[in-house]
């Protein structure tokens, strides 16, 4: 008898062991076949309109991908991130090339981007408009970001079922001291900044005054800058009336928002994607095959394979510090100091690269990871390479700490800089055990033994010394600041205790040196290296994308299919599960973040990328990721 369950018992193992062996080939094939049939074809660009269905966000510099993703594909139902780079270089070459005869921007589900990246790719498809190529958007329903490039069209379409609202930039921010307090969770708190308000959620029930004089200060420029904007590129749309009132407006029709828009001339024709697309191939020509779209259209990743980038002249590297700053060698999706380290000190040893750009788009990070960025710049400086620092969207607090490295500093308008502050964060839970009877006690041999004790609460002299190590960060932060800006210690401070500002701003205080983006970044560093005008081209020195995780790594979760948004109902549920999956991330921040930190919260750190994530919060909740774990 035991012998029979011995060998039942073997027999189940092998029979276990080749069925998991088996499903690791059928996934490692099966993603094998997905990355094959993801890569581009430059060959299939044809006569017909260059379809940018931007269906998910645009961002600097995009996640590494996920087993998940190569088992998705290229479904069109899988939300993406559209580097901006490729977006903006995609519409430049529709102005050379005669096989597009028109653009075509579907926003159904588009999720957004940020300002300063909406306005680079708003200038292009102005630059394109102009050589004659016409613009065609439509969507079924229209917030800020997405009416941000519509606005740019030639003629603007909107589902009659749809909508359009313009929330404005700002909002209100979940605050945890009352569960906190109730769950009886101590928050430890070290700051330096008056305006550093990355920590009142767990100090505070409310918005501090000094953060409130902050924001709004900064959400004011930025959405004048938006109205400005779209005003210029549709001056006959009338936006302020209708933005500072809607309710009068729909009530007033009944709820037809669609009616509304005509009236306010935000749109231009009421019709469905069906009408839409038929518009369209008239215009472009009808598609011979069976297809969902009914005009000729030309793949977006196809057009980018079909338009390399110019190699002509000299290189200028270009460095991306996109995301949280954060150490080791992660991401990218996560402006990890190891790996961004190694790319600046391996352009070090390419002695054909003149100067580097820093092309920075974070809220900032780690205090440790940021100079260890910052370092890796400077030994760039000691060999006389030229480096120039670029803002996209947000370089602040960390994001800035970089920042200081460069020898010329360019943003734009409505880049949110500056949040010179620092804090760490560390929970304790004395008071949640103590309501259940369970208290802490022991002998010390010095004062720091067994600190930081997390279960019977910090001494005196821990609290005292973590905020003295706060407070020396911020003193190294303000030296760095000063002796980059030429200014002294004091004057840092007065502009700095975690103050954050928009890029107008940034320069007239000094943060900065001229308003410009990649182009004007790129001309300043080839002239610091000596190169004549247009005798340079950029090298973006993107790190090798790691695909050690295949052909397993974990469970891969189903990604959930990006809806188009067809009503304010729909936008208001979106916007609910983008700011709920941004709350549990914010509280997960509580416990990862392990050092001190130079990092501006209230900046939206990957806002974006928590909007496109905002589905699997569950799986947030429960400690789940999406990401390859760092090796």
């Amino acid at each position: 008898m035991n012998m029979q369950f011995a060998r039942a018992a073997w027999r189940f193992l092998v029979a276990l062991k080749d069925g998991m062996v088996l499903i690791a080939m059928l996934l490692f094939f099966g993603a094998l076949y997905a990355l094959l049939s993801t890569q581009p074809n430059s060959g299939a660009i044809r006569n017909g309109a260059l379809l940018l269905d931007l269906n998910g966000v645009i961002v600097e510099e995009p996640a590494a991908p996920t087993f998940e993703d190569f088992l998705a594909g290229n479904s069109s139902d899988s939300p993406r991130e559209y580097r901006l780079r490729d977006v903006v270089h995609a519409i430049d070459a529709t102005v050379e090339d005669d096989r597009v005869k028109a653009i075509v921007l579907d926003l159904s589900s588009f999720v957004g981007g940020g300002q300063t990246s909406l306005t680079d790719i708003g200038e292009a498809l102005e630059r394109a408009k102009k050589s004659g190529k016409p613009i065609y958007a439509f969507a079924s329903f229209y917030s800020d970001d997405s009416y941000q490039l519509a606005a740019h069209a030639t003629e603007i379409w909107m589902d009659p079922m749809g909508g359009i609202i313009f929330a404005g930039p700002g909002g209100n921010r979940l605050y945890y001291k009352g569960l906190i307090d109730r769950l009886g969770v101590t928050a430890n708190i070290y700051r330096v900044g008056t305006y550093k308000s990355a920590v009142e959620p767990y100090m505070r029930a409310d918005q501090s005054p000094a953060s409130r004089e902050a924001s709004e200060a900064l959400y004011g420029v930025l959405w004048d800058s938006w109205q400005a904007e779209v005003k210029k590129s549709r001056p006959q749309a009338i936006i302020q009336p209708f933005a500072e009132d809607p309710a009068t407006f729909i009530t007033a029709a009944s709820g037809d928002i669609a009616s509304v828009a005509i009236q306010q001339k935000l749109v231009d024709k009421l019709g469905d994607k069906t009408a839409f697309e038929r518009f369209v191939a008239e215009k472009v020509g009808a598609d011979e095959k069976p297809s969902p779209d009914s005009f000729k259209s030309i793949d977006y990743d196809d057009f980018v394979a079909a338009h390399p980038r110019d190699t002509d002249g000299s290189p200028i590297g270009v460095i991306t510090v996109a995301g949280e700053i954060v150490g080791g060698d992660t991401g990218p999706g996560m402006a990890a100091s190891g790996r961004i380290a190694e790319l600046i000190y391996k352009a070090l040893d390419e002695d054909q690269i003149k100067a580097l750009v820093v092309r920075v788009d974070s809220p900032g990070g780690s205090a440790f990871a940021s100079e260890e960025i910052r370092l890796a710049l400077l030994e760039a400086r000691k060999k006389k390479l030229p480096i120039v620092i670029s803002m996209g969207d947000v370089a602040a607090s960390g994001g800035y700490w970089v920042a200081t490295a460069g020898d010329h500093i360019f943003a734009e308008p409505d880049t949110i800089t500056g949040s010179i502050g620092v804090f760490a964060v560390l929970p304790s839970f004395e008071k949640a055990l103590a309501k259940w009877g369970v208290t802490a006690d022991g002998v010390q041999t010095t004062p720091l033994s067994g600190e930081p004790d997390f279960v019977g609460g910090f001494s005196e002299d821990l609290n005292a010394i973590l905020q003295s190590g706060v407070e020396n960060s911020y003193a190294d932060f303000i030296k760095l600041v000063a002796a980059a800006r030429s200014k002294t210690p004091a004057e840092v401070d007065t502009i700095g205790q975690g103050r954050v500002w928009d890029g107008g701003t940034a320069r007239q205080l000094g943060l900065v040196d001229g308003f410009g983006g990649m182009t004007e970044a790129l001309a300043e560093a080839a002239k610091r290296a000596g190169l004549a005008e247009g005798d340079y081209h950029a090298q973006y020195l993107d790190p090798q994308v790691n695909l050690s995780w295949l052909p397993f790594d974990g469970i891969p979760f189903v990604r959930q299919e990006s809806a188009p948004i067809t009503g304010v109902t729909g936008w208001a549920a979106q916007r609910q599960k983008a700011i709920f999956g941004q709350a549990i991330a914010t509280a997960q921040g509580l416990l990862v973040r392990e050092d001190v930190q130079a990092l501006c919260l209230e900046c939206g750190t990957g806002v974006q990328r928590n909007k496109l994530a905002s589905a699997g919060w569950i799986n947030q909740l429960f400690g789940y990721s999406f990401s390859p774990a760092p090796r």
